[in-house]
């Protein structure tokens, strides 16, 4: 029962991360009446609390061991309360309320994922690289079945009769899933947990670390990008109204069964040889989607298909190649973990920081009728500018020594 505790968890967290990065920039341009340039600068503000705290909250973690079982419990506890104070904001809230929440919910957000990744070693069946895989795979598999619940909910909210685009009800589903999800895998917490050596910036390096760590920032710009844009690239862009929901099922959907392939993929011939092969299917997606026109359902789903299954690769691989060097060098993996998972949301933030003052100095406005100017600098951010990044990336990938991609 331990691995099945592991993917519910984490199917908390992917679940309060998708409406972080994904409804937030549309709720609180059409919900609250916020520009899309102060929602950019919001979350760049955030990410720079980040830069002090994620490495703080891995420290932490670390330094006291024993207070695993607390560590979660709280995490969870500011999802179930941040949840539904974001999503019940009225027309017009005071940005200083959003802020306070936001914090809330991205330092909660932050403890729980770096609690769960820097403990892959005690979670895991014993600290062995094809274990940590597989303990990825079950990891991964359940933030990806999340993102499908977090991904759908609004709209089938409103099909229930919700208000407010389902919002409000969306906040108190997850404050639930939150409390639920504390009840069930408090067992987990309760391992005696596996520490190692402190960090340094040097043991890191020794250890290939920094490399990896350099490689998830960049890797991490891509999608970041595109799931600041979904939304408006699906209903402004391709003028599909109605369809980014299942669309971004159908990629998560995809991304969840690639996983564990790709996990037995990468124990039988490597993680690098593993990332080889699934990098090209996001760049092809990337081209794809800049070319596709105004309508094309067909076309947009099946590059969903495709980049949804090599972002399974990025999920599952990746995080598994970091722990496994950190167990090797015998190095202190939460420590590791909080400057990894800031290098990730800092992606993020760059993301929102750098695409929507763009869009708004475009002229574009999301559900209203656009200039082909607004669109096609749309068109740019969300496809262009990912495929340059992706391929600088996978030029990482290539880059990347025998010793720190080994199985």
């Amino acid at each position: 029962m331990l691995y099945p505790r592991v993917s519910l968890y984490a199917l908390m967290l992917a679940a309060a991360g998708i409406p972080l990065y994904i409804h937030l920039p549309r709720f609180a341009a059409v919900n609250l009446g916020i520009g899309l340039g102060v929602i950019g600068t919001v979350l760049l503000m955030i990410r720079l609390v980040d830069l002090v705290q994620d490495p703080l909250i891995g420290w932490a973690i670390d330094h006291w061991p024993g207070a695993q079982t607390l560590f979660a419990a709280a995490a969870a506890i500011g999802l179930a309360i941040g949840f539904p104070l974001l999503f019940g904001l009225p027309q017009g809230a005071n940005i200083a309320a959003l802020v306070s929440i936001l914090v809330l919910l991205f330092s909660a957000y932050s403890l729980g994922t770096i609690l769960l990744y820097g403990r892959s070693a005690t979670l895991a069946n014993c600290p062995d690289p094809k274990e940590l895989m597989t303990l990825a795979a079950y990891r991964e598999g359940g933030q990806l079945t999340g993102v499908v619940l977090a991904a759908s909910a609004p709209a089938l909210f409103v099909a229930f009769g919700a208000s407010a685009q389902g919002y409000p009800a969306f906040g108190l589903f997850l404050g639930v899933i939150a409390l639920i999800t504390l009840a069930v895998t408090l067992p987990i917490w309760r391992r005696a947990p596996i520490t190692g050596e402190p960090l340094s910036f040097a043991s890191l390096g020794q250890a290939g670390a920094l490399r990896l760590l350099a490689l998830a920032l960049v890797n991490s710009l891509p999608v970041a990008i595109t799931s600041t844009l979904f939304l408006f690239f699906v209903e402004d862009r391709l003028q599909l109204p109605g369809k980014a929901g299942p669309l971004l099922i159908l990629f998560f959907l995809s991304a969840g069964a690639s996983v564990p392939l790709w996990a037995r993929l990468s124990n039988r011939i490597g993680p690098k040889q593993t990332l080889i092969i699934a990098m090209p299917l996001s760049i092809a997606g990337f081209v794809g989607a800049a070319m596709l026109s105004a309508g094309n359902l067909t076309g947009f789903a099946l590059i969903c298909l495709a980049s949804g299954a090599a972002l399974g690769a990025d999920m599952v691989v990746l995080p598994a190649m970091f722990s496994v060097v950190l167990t090797r060098a015998g190095l202190n993996a939460s420590a590791a973990f909080g400057i990894w998972s800031f290098a990730g949301k800092l992606g993020l933030a760059l993301a929102a920081f750098i695409t929507l003052p763009l869009l708004e100095r475009s002229g574009f406005n999301p559900g209203q009728a656009n200039s082909t100017e607004a669109l096609n600098t749309l068109n740019l951010a969300y496809a262009v500018l990912p495929c340059i990044l992706k391929l600088g990336a996978f030029g990482m990938v290539l880059a990347l020594p025998t010793e720190v991609s080994a199985k």
